[in-house]
């Protein structure tokens, strides 16, 4: 596929980005770029500094550019399961940013700037199925975070700075090698944060209509069975209401890679 194209061969131009622009519910100006085989950031989008919201995710971009900072009324970014293995310094400078994804892409501990820690207005940031095993020490900067996802990472052990964050209420490390029992991590906020076993932080809208209807039927099955053996009923009971609402995993199936995800797209798409 050509540079700068997205899948179906059509360049994307200022014109086809501003078209693309839709209006929230609650009144911001959301720009949705999503699973158009975009391999380069594509330069025109930074002429677009107004925007509030911008889904990127389920492309091929490696690299985010140097000014992505230029993007200062931005509120929400999205670019989960790109090939993403590291950030730029200026993503600091976005400073507005309540929801940052960056699952299911390739970034490593040494991409990780410390201008992250500048980002004090997010309240949720996924970082889960990357090659992560350090985060930097300036997040604990981070008072507004709310919903960290760190699962299926190199993680030995945890940040010590999880414990000063005051607000943090959901905390997924799932599937990482930590070096030491759970026990230990439901204690870090005091109660407040746990390990989930279930729960990813992805929202609903990053979904596919099949797949949100599936997750939503897997969520709900435990509280129609009820049985499963003596005791199963209440096994099940405690896990549905561990589960958080709303977030769910990308691709619907956390393992899967982003390249297998792409090729079970294909196939799906050639059988109808």
């Amino acid at each position: 596929m050509p540079k700068g194209k997205g899948a179906k061969g059509t360049k994307l131009t200022l014109k086809i980005a501003k078209k693309a622009i839709r209006m929230t519910p609650d009144g911001r100006r959301r720009l949705t770029l999503s699973n158009m085989g975009i391999t380069i950031f594509p330069k025109c989008l930074l002429k677009l500094t107004n925007v509030d919201e911008l889904d990127l995710s389920r492309n091929l971009i490696q690299k985010l550019p140097d000014n992505i900072g230029n993007f200062a009324s931005l509120r929400w970014l999205d670019l989960h399961s790109n090939k993403l293995e590291s950030l730029p310094e200026s993503i600091g400078n976005l400073v507005g940013l309540t929801y940052l994804n960056l699952s299911n892409n390739r970034l490593i501990s040494a991409g990780l700037p410390s201008t992250l820690g500048l980002l004090t207005s997010l309240k949720s940031l996924n970082l889960g199925m990357n090659q992560l095993d350090t985060l930097p020490s300036t997040m604990m900067a981070l008072d507004s975070l709310q919903e960290l996802g760190l699962f299926d990472n190199l993680f030995i052990s945890l940040p010590e700075f999880l414990k000063v964050l005051r607000n943090l209420t959901k905390l997924n490390i799932t599937r990482n090698p930590l070096s030491y029992v759970q026990g230990d991590v439901e204690g870090m906020q005091q109660g407040k944060s746990k390990a989930e076993e279930d729960g990813y932080l992805v929202h609903e809208s990053s979904l596919c209509r099949t797949c949100l209807k599936r997750c939503k039927e897997q969520r709900e099955r435990p509280t129609r069975g009820g049985g499963g053996g003596e005791g199963g009923g209440d096994r099940f009971e405690e896990k549905r209401i561990r589960t958080y609402q709303g977030l769910m995993a990308p691709n619907s199936v956390a393992i899967v890679s982003q390249d297998v995800w792409r090729v079970r797209k294909v196939e799906h798409k050639l059988i109808k």
